[in-house]
């Protein structure tokens, strides 16, 4: 294989879960060049990595009429033509990502088993062994028919010496990283994804009696408002960081947490690629598929009968995550707190 291409647009923990196939790739040729089509708010995550060779955006937003197809298309394909693939592998499988395929005319043209939109009838579609798995291994399923070396798994995330050195520019004077402290991620994409913040607050105030510094983590006017009514009822001082950090500067700060607690949403994912302890708190979605990778132990699911409904509004008008009882995420920090302390 000479040139390779992935298409895999966003969000962002789809696009960490595919991060894997990348380094597979690599791994079993080497010298192949590695293209990676993504949309601006993913780019971050492939961008430094040492798998990939190259990155191309590809925006989405840019195609909402006939007259903007015409003028970004053109140009969008001639940089993606800039090379002849050998296979492009479509990770998305949409109509967006489908068009991307058609559009880079590569000889081969597979994607991951769940093709939609008609993707299917532009890319092969590969279900493996792990058809019903976590989403990571059908994804690695894709390369693995390609006859890929899919062992020692890792991450590629390439975090810079520059996003280390703002990451620990943004943590002077208030930690350590050698202090204990959990990073509490507080929002999510979907509303019944989110934990209330009245629970964070109570988690906080815990960690803050146990001497553990929390830091609030986040993006955006909902997280920052939903850090601001943590903070109101905290008893200690806790760092917020919604807001403040690029991606690969809380990766950083991830990656050197003892726990890291939050909905199913992009950092927490990223979190488990980092191996940090992942506590996924999870209602309509499911930890089989979306959980933190091989943290399996780690996701505390909703007791309702309806859970994995993957659907953006609970039908029945509640609050999903709310069933999910502080004590029960302490008692899982408490577990990982001890066996960190063992290592």
């Amino acid at each position: 294989m000479k040139n390779i291409l992935i298409i895999k647009l966003s969000a962002i923990g789809d696009v960490i879960h595919a991060l894997p196939v990348s380094a597979s790739i690599k791994k079993t040729w080497p010298d192949c060049h590695l293209t990676w089509v993504v949309s601006p708010v993913a780019a971050d995550i492939v961008k430094d990595s040492p798998a990939i060779d190259e990155v191309i955006i590809f925006d989405r937003k840019k195609l909402n009429s006939f007259i903007s197809f015409l003028k970004y298309v053109k140009p969008f394909s001639a940089t993606l033509n800039k090379r002849h693939y050998d296979i492009s592998i479509d990770l998305q499988g949409l109509l967006k990502s489908a068009l991307v395929a058609f559009l880079a005319h590569a000889r081969q043209k597979i994607g991951y088993a769940d093709m939609r939109e008609g993707s299917g009838l532009i890319s092969t579609p590969v279900s493996g062994k792990n058809r019903n798995g976590h989403i990571v291994e059908r994804y690695l399923d894709v390369v693995r028919s390609l006859g890929c070396n899919t062992e020692d798994l890792s991450f590629p995330l390439g975090i810079t010496n520059d996003n280390i050195m703002r990451a620990q520019l943004l943590l002077s004077g208030k930690l350590t990283l050698k202090e204990t402290y959990v990073v509490l991620v507080v929002g999510a994409n979907w509303a019944n994804k989110r934990w209330p913040a009245s629970y964070f607050a109570e988690l906080a105030n815990w960690c803050h009696q146990k001497h553990i510094v929390t830091i609030l983590a986040g993006y955006g006017n909902i997280d920052e408002n939903i850090a601001a009514s943590i903070k109101k009822d905290t008893l200690g001082d806790v760092i917020n960081l919604v807001g403040k950090t690029a991606l690969k500067e809380l990766a950083y700060i991830l990656k050197n947490a003892n726990a890291v607690i939050g909905g199913d949403t992009g950092n927490l994912h990223m979190a488990a690629a980092l191996n940090t302890p992942a506590i996924m708190l999870m209602g309509p979605t499911d930890a089989k598929r979306n959980g933190p990778y091989k943290q399996k132990e780690n996701a505390i699911e909703v007791p309702y009968d309806c859970k994995h409904c993957w659907k953006r509004k609970c039908r029945f008008n509640r609050d999903c995550l709310a069933s999910i009882k502080p004590q029960q995420v302490i008692n899982k920090l408490t577990t990982i707190l001890k066996q960190d302390k063992s290592r």
